[in-house]
């Protein structure tokens, strides 16, 4: 049965990661403070599911940061489909821009392709400490609540939702442990994703321009405290 519920779920149609928006643009006010933003990971950090940028995390956290004396400079370095084990090239190219705040948002391919949660911790944990000796306040948002997904039948819902917890908490402990800040998706918005089918886009799969706003608020409390923090000790 759970390979033919896989079989399934692996041949539903998706959003094609092309239709994603580029994620990057200019936020706020003309002068003062300067920030840099960049998004890192997966579908998710892309914004696969969505045909506006100003729908993307990124640029819906940009827009919370930005100001009249703060303008924000968004870029994106993630890629559909992405787990753990690819972050390294998306880590040189965020690099290159020199970014004061970093956001992950990873774990949805390792928890459905069966990562192992060492090579979890060890892939992440990287990504994470190479991102703050390069100068960055990094934050993760880890694996979201995979049993809110109605394209998975059950009882693969509950082992993919299994499998996601796991995820979450190992990519929590590594990123702790490199000195970046974990946000537990699951906990924030799974609820929400779970009772409102409107979060996810026509694919039952990728979040909805209401889902990914709901990412970036859950994200936000964490994102502004690591902005405060760099300003303190500038």
């Amino acid at each position: 049965m759970l390979a033919a519920e896989v079989w399934a779920a692996a041949r539903r149609r998706y959003a094609a990661a092309g239709t994603a928006p580029p994620v990057e643009g200019d936020y706020g006010g003309p002068g003062g403070e300067r920030l840099r933003l960049v998004l890192l990971g997966d579908s998710t950090g892309a914004g696969v599911g969505v045909t506006r940028t100003e729908d993307t995390v990124g640029a819906v956290l940009a827009r919370r940061l930005a100001g009249p004396t703060r303008r924000v400079r968004l870029a994106g370095a993630a890629i559909a489909g992405s787990g753990t084990g690819d972050l390294g090239p998306q880590v040189s190219r965020a690099l290159l821009g020199r970014p004061d705040v970093a956001v992950v948002l990873v774990g949805t391919t390792d928890a459905t392709s069966g990562a192992a949660l060492t090579a979890v911790r060890e892939n992440l944990g990287d990504a994470v400490r190479r991102l703050v000796a390069g100068g960055a306040a990094v934050v993760v948002g880890t694996c979201p609540d995979l049993g809110a997904s109605r394209v998975f039948a059950q009882p693969l819902r509950s082992v993919v939702a299994w499998r996601g917890r796991r995820v979450a908490a190992a990519s929590a402990e590594a990123t702790r442990e490199a000195g970046g800040v974990p946000v537990d998706l699951a906990e924030q918005v799974g609820p929400v994703f779970r009772a409102d089918r409107a979060a996810y886009c026509e694919d039952g799969f990728h979040p909805s321009a209401d889902g990914y706003r709901l990412i970036a608020e859950a994200l936000l409390p964490a994102v502004d405290d690591a902005v405060a923090e760099r300003a303190t000790l500038q």
